[in-house]
């Protein structure tokens, strides 16, 4: 029987305490960077360090995800290939493991097992996954952050709502039910980004993400870099839609839909759609569309 650590390069072995472990994926799991920008922001604020990665060789298609030519200094070439790392930091709130990387293409149940290994290793007390979807949302308005779990204990404390979707899943859906199965409790976070600015990488998005999982973690959220950029991501969207009357129109109703279940909340802060048909339609949507896009 092939080793469930076989392909895990270790650079560290940390005495870490009950830590959360947070991951996420680039590609269809990340719509505007935001997912992957949330993790490599809290890698960057928190000194997380290299713990270990994963072997890319038989879990990723190199046609679709490729790898890159670097030079160094003295012109000598090197290929660095797209691999799943895992970092380990300890903040306010307590250890934390980061995993961030491009999504396996290859053998998800075995590559799923490794990263359920190497929670089980370090005694994760909780994982969350980040990730970040299209829909039709305005860029005007807060973000949205859908978040949902199976564990009842999850669902209470952080007020999220039980998972029910059915259909095609991507490798975060797998990796859940992975670590679900080996009893590690799991929450999903997905932000929602605007469809019509889809290639604009989204701060505000990242943003939103970082909020919500440091919230969980118990930790002050590091987003003070991010923040910076967020009237040049508006001032991008502004241009992008500003000779596009059709454009300018439907955000102005997107923006009326949001305003309106605002007004019906009896909550002053920014409207929360987890329990919006519409929205968890969008989600359903996008996964049933999607299955099977590099």
């Amino acid at each position: 029987m092939e080793p469930v650590t076989r392909h895990i390069r270790w650079h560290a072995e940390p005495e870490l305490t009950n830590p959360v472990m947070v991951i996420a994926f680039t590609g269809w799991n990340d719509a505007g960077d935001a997912a992957s920008t949330a993790v490599t922001t809290l890698i960057e604020t928190s000194g997380a360090t290299p713990l270990a990665e994963i072997d890319p060789e038989i879990f990723t298609d190199f046609a679709t995800v490729r790898p890159h030519v670097r030079l160094d200094d003295e012109q000598r070439r090197s290929i660095v290939w797209p691999t799943v790392g895992a970092w380990s930091a300890s903040m306010p709130g307590g250890d934390v493991i980061f995993v961030l990387g491009p999504e396996p293409a290859l053998r998800w149940q075995l590559f799923s097992a490794h990263i359920t290994a190497l929670a089980l290793k370090f005694g994760c007390r909780m994982v969350i996954s980040l990730g970040a979807l299209l829909a039709d949302v305005p860029h005007t308005r807060p973000v949205h952050v859908i978040g949902t779990a199976s564990d009842d204990d999850l669902i209470d404390r952080f007020d999220l709502d039980r998972s029910r979707y059915e259909g095609p899943t991507g490798i975060v859906g797998v990796l859940q039910d992975a670590l679900t199965t080996a009893g590690l409790p799991c929450a999903s976070l997905w932000a929602a980004v605007p469809g019509y600015a889809s290639q604009v990488p989204s701060p505000k998005a990242a943003v939103a993400l970082i909020e919500r999982a440091t919230q969980m973690i118990g930790t002050p959220a590091p987003t003070g870099g991010l923040a910076a950029e967020i009237d040049e991501y508006d001032a991008r969207i502004e241009a992008l839609i500003s000779d596009d009357d059709d454009l300018v129109i439907h955000i102005e109703h997107l923006e009326s839909l949001v305003d309106d279940m605002d007004d019906d909340d009896d909550d002053s802060g920014p409207i929360d759609l987890s329990e919006s048909a519409d929205l968890l339609g969008e989600v359903e949507q996008f996964l049933r569309e999607h299955d099977g896009d590099a």
